[in-house]
């Protein structure tokens, strides 16, 4: 349910856009709302739970999920559709640490794997299929139930959790308030200033003051987390060479990807008058593809290491995304993109198969949680800024008010899209040789159960 939300409302934009009058700045907070407040708490729900008890907390983030989706079912304008998935963001950053937390500890060793396995597959299935959902329900009933449909598996979820989960603590039971407050009100001021710049201008002063004091709320959240004795976002991680640039590409990859996915996931509705169901179908074969390539990435990453596997799906990713950019007209043949669509795919494939074991491959193994929250919270924040740049140069160079005006922004920014993913793949080539290889304990497992969290973050 958390991670069918990521994607699940990009074939209902342009519905939402005519139902709501929302413009295009509404449309990006609609889509930035969940995923910047995902990731900015995303590091402080393991230790909510830690602290205060994880099924307690499991259940309160459930909750809080639930009342967001209903909240965004029954929002009757775009500034409350908005607030609406900032909650549910807030209630996926509770919940989404703690289910891997709880099933490890509820599952005997010998049936760990199978059970994580699970859990990670049924993430990347609502990853695939996002898409396809929401234009199904778009279609056939209204947008409104995309959030609708949450509601009864949020209750139900809560019910079964509460009679049949045990309470647990952690070890660990620190909180950075501090770290948190900072960060979250650093990105929201840096996002709201890209998002607005083309509509008031790059030189007003709202603009200019929201950014500028969103880069010096983050410097202050680098300096605390320098100093304090328990922080939330490790700097110590980032002087490895190989945890800072596995964190650069994966920034990179989502940066291109989800500002992409934003914009493309518009086109077939808006350019070629298809219904969102039509339209899901058709982005079906970028976002399904990883799921057949990726568990085989994962098995040969663990035999030649990382850095060619990231390097190559970074470059497949961005050769796919400039490839469509490059054949996009508002009458262009379905026939042309579903190739390029493969070909990304295949390089998303490429690239969440080996990410998490080259991630935690650069740090004690005590540090490994930490490790991977930090890479799936800096993995968000890469599609929060793609979506709001990519939106900002389509906005320099079109507008939604006729289809070639829409290819005209469209083609621009998915170029840009595929600069900066092709920028990770040089990047991914400052891994070291032979980083990441799996470790033996696990080498026939590890690969494809990373791989599977990659998909469900």
């Amino acid at each position: 349910m958390v991670s069918l939300d990521n994607l699940v409302v990009t074939m209902a934009l342009p519905v939402i856009r005519r139902d709501l009058g929302a413009t295009l700045s509404d449309l990006e907070w609609t889509v930035n709302a969940y995923t910047l407040t995902f990731a900015a708490l995303l590091l402080m729900g393991a230790a909510l739970g830690d602290r205060f008890g994880r099924k307690r907390l499991f259940i309160i983030g459930i909750a809080i999920f639930t009342a967001g989706s209903a909240c965004a079912a029954l929002s009757p304008s775009s500034g409350t559709l908005i607030l609406a998935r900032a909650l549910q963001g807030v209630g996926g950053a509770v919940t989404m640490p703690l289910t891997l937390t709880i099933l490890s500890a509820s599952i005997s060793a010998e049936k760990r794997p199978l059970a994580l396995g699970a859990w990670g597959g049924i993430g990347g299935l609502a990853v695939a299929v996002g898409p396809v959902v929401g234009g199904a329900i778009t279609q056939g009933v209204s947008w409104h139930w995309i959030f609708w449909v949450n509601v009864p598996i949020g209750i139900a979820a809560i019910a079964l959790a509460y009679f049949r989960l045990p309470e647990s603590t952690g070890p660990d039971r620190s909180i950075d308030f501090v770290g948190v407050a900072l960060a979250s009100l650093g990105l929201v001021g840096i996002v709201w200033g890209v998002t607005h710049g083309n509509g008031r201008g790059w030189t007003d002063g709202q603009i200019v003051g929201a950014i500028a004091v969103g880069f010096a709320l983050i410097g202050g959240f680098l300096a605390w987390e320098a100093r304090t004795r328990e922080p939330m976002l490790p700097l110590h991680f980032f002087r490895r060479r190989t945890s800072l640039v596995a964190n650069g590409v994966s920034f990179l990859m989502s940066f291109g990807m989800f500002g992409s996915i934003f914009l493309l996931s518009q086109f077939f509705q808006l350019c070629q008058g298809l219904n969102p169901l039509e339209s899901g179908l058709r982005i079906l074969p970028w976002t399904a593809t990883p799921v057949i390539v990726a568990p085989i990435a994962g098995w040969a990453s663990g035999r030649v290491g990382g850095r060619p596997i990231l390097a190559a799906g970074l470059a497949l990713q961005a050769v796919g995304l400039a490839w469509v950019a490059a054949v996009t007209s508002p009458t262009v043949a379905y026939s042309s993109l579903v190739l390029p669509f493969i070909v990304s795919g295949a390089g998303m494939g490429l690239f969440f198969a080996p990410i998490a074991n080259v991630v935690l491959s650069a740090v004690p193994q005590e540090d490994e949680g930490k490790a991977s929250g930090a890479n799936n919270t800096i993995r968000e924040l890469g599609g929060v800024f793609g979506v709001a740049v990519l939106a900002a140069i389509f906005s320099a160079n079109g507008s939604y008010a006729t289809p070639q005006t829409y290819v005209n922004g469209l083609n621009p920014s998915v170029f840009a899209g595929a600069a900066v993913v092709a920028l990770g793949a040089a990047l991914a080539l400052a891994l070291p040789a032979a980083v990441a290889k799996l470790r033996q304990t696990a080498s026939e497992v590890e690969s494809p159960l990373a791989m599977n969290r990659e998909l469900a973050a």
